[in-house]
């Protein structure tokens, strides 16, 4: 088991943290999506670019961080703060919901059980109340205990914590030489950059070795992440280390225990697989089977249902044989957030198929890290 170190770093400026979506000025005006926080390869790139070192790094984050704690997107198996349920774990008093019908070839839906006078109230504008989208380790905490997570922890203290980043737009124009006017080609495009709210910072975690290099620069260090030379301010956070020690105890203690379970994943995921000679990416592993079944020739599995949002565009960068930076091939990545419920706790294939290079790798860069909670 690796040991990791954790780091706070935070942005000197805006950051520049561009989407996998092809971009040249002459045909796309538009540069940048919402890619926040930033990835593992953006970040293991960034670190290896400090150290001016081709070296192997094992990543955990990135996460938000706040008053020396971390921060954690809200699990999407929630409407404010009450909590979805597949239509099979129902109890026989809601049994008109289980006769719903679904693409069987897929999860199994979520409902939201209430009574009518608390809906009508979350509705009311006047009197709504502002969930948080990132929720503190106490929150995280709590819900790896007891499998809820108290309203007290959803009602946001400030507004940061709704959302603790703004999204700025920024245009760049060419003038033409000796005029007053914008280049017809290549003389106008928009981007968009992140500008994190005062006092907010990303948190990341390193492997032990790779804490010893970064620890002999000295005990801050300004490193470069994302476009444009944008850069953070990189210091050791060791309360941090406290925090995510008790989150993965108490993960593993509810792995172990049998019954039903929800993965909450809280990095990005991307699940890949060659088929037929293409590329697939789906929302959850491949190697978790559906717990129903539509023929007899399918096998039965443990997943029941799943809730998730849309997917997330990644494109990485390798080194060809001429020594050349280019693009690798696109992926979507399932967003951290991501829920799945299933009959039992499962493996990742990526733990138990490291041999396997490219998962390796989405492993190492702390792609799909989940947190594993009692039903």
């Amino acid at each position: 088991m690796t040991n990791y170190c954790w780091y706070k770093l935070t942005p000197l400026d805006i950051l520049l943290l561009r989407d996998a979506k092809p971009f040249a000025p002459g045909e796309r005006a538009w540069a940048g999506g919402n890619v926040f926080p930033p990835n593992g390869h953006a970040v293991a790139g960034a670190i290896r670019a400090a150290l001016q070192e081709k070296c192997n790094i094992n990543l955990k984050g990135a996460f938000l961080s706040y008053e020396d704690n971390l921060y954690f997107p809200r699990p999407f198996n929630y409407v404010n703060h009450t909590r979805l349920t597949p239509i099979e774990w129902l109890e026989p008093i809601n049994s008109s919901y289980q006769m719903m019908k679904f693409d069987r070839t897929k999860p199994v839906p979520l409902v939201k059980i209430n009574n009518l006078d608390h809906e009508k109230d979350e509705d009311n504008e006047v009197t709504q109340k502002k969930y948080r989208q990132y929720l503190p380790f106490e929150a995280i905490s709590d819900l790896l205990t007891s499998g809820h997570i108290a309203e007290k922890h959803w009602l946001s203290k400030n507004q940061g914590e709704i959302k603790p980043f703004k999204i700025e737009t920024r245009s760049h124009n060419s003038m033409q030489e000796g005029t007053k006017q914008v280049k017809d080609s290549d003389g106008y495009f928009v981007e968009n950059a992140i500008r994190l709210e005062d006092g907010w910072s990303l948190a990341i975690a390193v492997d032990i070795e790779t804490d010893s290099k970064l620890q002999a620069l000295g005990k801050s260090l300004v490193m470069r992440l994302g476009g444009e030379g944008h850069q953070v301010l990189m210091e050791r956070a060791t309360q941090l280390d406290l925090q995510w020690q008790q989150l993965q105890t108490l993960s593993g203690l509810n792995f172990y225990k049998s019954g039903r379970s929800l993965a909450y994943m809280v990095t990005n995921g991307v699940f890949e697989r060659l088929t037929n000679g293409v590329s697939m990416c789906r929302p959850y592993p491949w190697e978790w089977k559906l717990a129903h079944t539509v023929n007899k020739n399918q096998t039965k599995g443990e997943l029941v249902s799943v809730a998730t949002d849309k997917p997330i565009p990644i494109s990485c960068r390798f080194r060809n044989d001429l020594n050349e930076s280019v693009a690798a091939p696109q992926v979507f990545a399932a967003p951290a957030g991501s829920v799945y419920y299933l009959n039992k706790p499962l493996q990742l294939w990526q733990a138990e198929h490291k041999d396997k290079k490219s998962l390796k790798v989405w492993q190492e860069l702390g792609y799909a890290e989940i947190l594993w909670i009692k039903y």
